[in-house]
């Protein structure tokens, strides 16, 4: 009776029944700026609350496609898009960002927060070291991680610093100290040839770094960036007081969330559903969450992957669903869907419904497999905090029919085959939450809403 109440309420559609959030319920990449871009439409507001240019959401409007990075995709829909406090910015790559959307951008319905963190090229620089060494979790080398670490260690510039009188002697003492740790690390030949190479602009012969030449060009980039900059908090809680929706965007997925995911095999951020109340300073009712799922299972970079297929099911699964990340184009490893992973995101998300991206790809197989437990030395364990157990675990699999009908162009649930909708209902069956809307494809129009 659950399920059927839950089907009942989310078929009415989201427009006046409050906030809403979207969740990545695995590894990431499972196809949220798509539900955000099909949804957006009842709200006012969309707001990134975590993580930084280390996500990627991809976006195909009559066969154009947008790549997006740090700006909420609601932006095509013309919301009023905000970057919240608990984000990492890299400057450069916002504003090529805003370059390149053009014309679908609304400069005057975007916002940063001014308490938002902001990513230099010591960040990046520290993360390409750390991923040379034997201990390398496979990051993107954006910087996400070490500008987290000054934020913690609350040496970090937020957005409201990119300004000289601010930005000066922050900047000094964190390149000062930078370079002592790398040179600790790499040695100072090493180093200078990095700096050399990748950062030119900000290499100096003597100094390793030119620091006025960093200096400026930051600063540089704050005057550019400036008129976005608000008290973005004060700005989400007049809307809620002026009973104007909230859609919070999620980046990343919960199993990668740097509490609740596979640590450390994690990004650096809270990219469950507790990160929208610290990064937004908003804390409210969420009435609807929505946990975002592929049909099968992705991950980029390491990290235990109990379901993963090194064969040629995994090599269909990558090819067919083009499973190259959005950020950096690295090939997703794939394997079966993961119903162990999917309930422990749900008991930290408390979903409300599920979204079923990419059924599509899976159509061609002869039979499909879910794996429904994990075996850890003969017992049935649920989701390990321990990565040395995870890594230990044997899946246990249920497995069904496929079909080979093509199914991308199928508008209606009931015209799907039999063997996917007895597919589609085992997932809730298994997880104990409704799917309300499943993609047949990366075009807006070839969603089916259930």
């Amino acid at each position: 009776m659950r399920l059927l109440k839950l089907r009942k309420y989310a078929t009415t559609g989201v427009r006046g029944l409050g906030n809403a959030i979207i969740l990545g319920a695995q590894f990431g990449d499972e196809g949220k700026g798509k539900v955000v871009d099909i949804l957006a439409d009842n709200y006012e507001y969309v707001v990134r609350y975590q993580g930084g240019n280390n996500a990627g959401h991809t976006i195909v409007v009559d066969k154009k496609t947008y790549k997006f990075h740090l700006i909420p995709s609601g932006i095509l829909k013309g919301k009023f898009c905000v970057l919240g406090n608990g984000l990492v910015i890299d400057p450069d790559v916002l504003l090529q960002e805003i370059e390149l959307l053009g014309a679908a951008f609304d400069h005057d319905k975007f916002f940063i927060s001014e308490k938002a963190h902001v990513i230099f090229f010591y960040d990046q620089l520290i993360d390409m070291v750390n991923e040379m060494g034997d201990g390398k979790i496979g990051t993107t080398g954006r910087g996400i991680g070490p500008t987290y670490n000054d934020k913690i260690s609350r040496c970090g510039i937020r957005m409201h610093d990119l300004n000289e009188s601010s930005l000066n002697k922050k900047l000094l003492h964190n390149i000062n100290e930078k370079n002592i740790l790398l040179k600790a690390k790499i040695g100072e030949k090493k180093l200078r040839e990095i700096i050399r190479t990748n950062y030119s602009a900000f290499y100096d012969p003597i100094s390793i770094v030119h620091n006025e030449a960093v200096l400026k060009h930051y600063v540089n980039a704050g005057a550019r960036l400036q008129r976005y900059i608000k008290d973005v908090t004060s700005q989400l809680h007049e809307a809620i007081e002026h009973n104007q929706p909230i859609l919070f965007e999620g980046a990343q997925g919960t199993m990668l969330d740097i509490d609740h995911g596979t640590y450390p095999f994690v990004t650096s951020s809270n990219a469950s559903i507790g990160g929208a109340f610290t990064g937004t300073g908003i804390f409210t009712t969420i009435e609807k969450r929505i946990g975002v799922m592929k049909a099968y299972l992705t991950r980029v970079g390491n990290g235990p992957f109990s379901t993963e297929l090194e064969d040629t099911i995994g090599n269909y699964l990558q090819q067919k669903g083009k499973e190259f990340g959005t950020t950096t184009g690295r090939v997703r490893r794939c394997g079966w869907l993961d119903i162990v992973q999917l309930r422990y995101a749900h008991m930290v998300n408390a979903f409300t419904e599920l979204a079923l991206m990419k059924l599509d790809i899976l159509s061609g197989l002869e039979k499909i497999k879910i794996c429904v437990g994990y075996r850890y030395k003969g017992k049935i364990i649920s989701m390990p905090a321990s990565i040395g157990v995870l890594e230990k675990c044997e899946p246990v699999f249920e497995e069904m029919e496929g079909w080979i009908e093509e199914i991308s162009n199928i508008k209606n649930y009931h015209d799907l085959p039999v063997n996917a909708k007895k597919y589609v209902k085992r997932i809730e069956e298994l997880i104990g939450v409704p799917i309300t809307l499943i993609s047949v494809g990366p075009e807006r129009n070839q969603t089916i809403r259930v």
